[in-house]
């Protein structure tokens, strides 16, 4: 075994017992002082334009902490909750679903929105896999081409869509019955016949479906009833469940060869294949507050960061794989919503309706900025 002591364990947060690091004695959790936590608030009075303490407020005067990317725009017109948000492939528009029942279309290039879609029930979430714009609501599912600019509706869910994916050819839908709902897609020379067709309806989880995840030739599916199912892609049968979270599984995402899920319990875990063939957890990140969802991308020198909102208004920025907080986005209330672009651009949407863009700085923007 080495002689370096695990930063992992340092951190109270190392689950692996094969790890090759020491772990030689039990150290108490870090104490945040009441100033400390004070500074990580936006001020309410500065985010309605009425604070008059200047730089003698105790609170933030700012939407972000942390180096090497901006704050660009807030694009309004949602009047509830944002639950997607979608960059379809070869088009120059952005879409956005919300809770007040609407997909919104935004021009990428002027920033303003260009259609409202009315989908008469709340959405419960939204996706994109190439051309292809998805989006889940009460008993429904809407799919959009935006090459062929045609709209159909997948049959068949019952009750609120939560989470959707598209992998293989199949659209996968978790609804609050906690039903996994699947359409198999088919080539079709007539580009105005519906291709998507029911083809099965996965069972096993006990409460609603809020979290989806394709990795490899596994979907992953997260719940309210406090468990992960894998499945495997060829036979849609379940091969094991995962159990280590306390509360709802809310958001899952893979990286590398691991896949990292998050909870309302409050925790990020790792999860891995052992040399036995079977997943177990291998890492636990805590935070103070119930956390929402998770979004990965590479910062502006291509180093690879985890994206995790939570209950408290806020979404934490880390380093990978050490799990180093690298910043933080504020919002007047939870983000639900995160989604990477291309050219270092990443978005937020809350439950005000806003939806911010951020922008990650080139390396020496970034150094400009420092020296300015």
């Amino acid at each position: 075994m080495s002689q370096t002591v695990c930063k992992f364990w340092a951190m109270s947060r190392c689950m692996n017992k094969r790890f090759p690091y020491l772990h030689p004695a039990q150290k108490s959790p870090p104490v945040i002082s009441q100033e400390k936590a004070k500074a990580e608030r936006v001020c309410k009075f500065w985010a309605d334009g009425k604070c008059v303490k200047g730089e003698r407020c105790p609170y933030l005067h700012a939407w972000f902490r942390g180096d090497g990317f901006s704050f660009l725009t807030k694009l309004q017109g949602h009047k509830k909750g944002i639950t997607g948000i979608a960059l379809p492939d070869n088009s120059s528009c952005l879409y956005s679903a919300a809770k007040d029942g609407t997909v919104r279309v935004w021009d990428c290039n002027t920033g303003q929105c260009s259609k409202v879609i009315n989908l008469g029930a709340e959405a419960g979430c939204l996706i994109s896999k190439g051309v292809w714009v998805f989006c889940g609501a009460s008993n429904l599912v809407k799919a959009w081409n935006t090459e062929c600019n045609t709209e159909f509706t997948l049959a068949g869910p019952v009750g609120q869509v939560h989470a959707m994916e598209v992998e293989n050819d199949m659209v996968f839908a978790g609804t609050e019955e906690g039903v996994i709902y699947v359409w198999k897609g088919i080539v079709c020379s007539d580009t105005k016949a519906n291709p998507f067709h029911p083809h099965q309806a996965l069972s096993g989880h006990t409460g609603a479906v809020v979290s989806l995840r394709v990795g490899s030739i596994r979907l992953y599916t997260g719940s309210v009833d406090y468990t992960i199912r894998v499945w495997n892609l060829d036979t849609l049968e379940c091969a094991m469940t995962l159990n280590g979270h306390s509360d709802t599984v809310t958001s899952l995402i893979t990286w590398s060869t691991c896949l990292i899920s998050c909870s309302l319990d409050h925790t990020i875990k790792a999860w891995s294949m052992s040399e036995g063939g079977k997943i177990e957890e291998i890492y636990t990140h805590t935070e103070e507050d119930g956390l929402l969802a998770l979004s990965g991308m590479h910062d502006g020198e291509d180093q690879p960061l985890l994206f995790c909102s939570s209950k408290e208004n806020s979404v934490r920025m880390y380093d990978l794989p050490s799990f180093d907080e690298r910043g933080k986005l504020f919002a007047k209330r939870e983000v639900q919503a995160i989604q990477i672009g291309s050219g270092g651009l990443f978005f937020t949407g809350d439950e005000t309706g806003g939806l911010s863009v951020w922008k990650w700085l080139e390396p020496a923007d970034k150094q400009e900025s420092s020296s300015a």
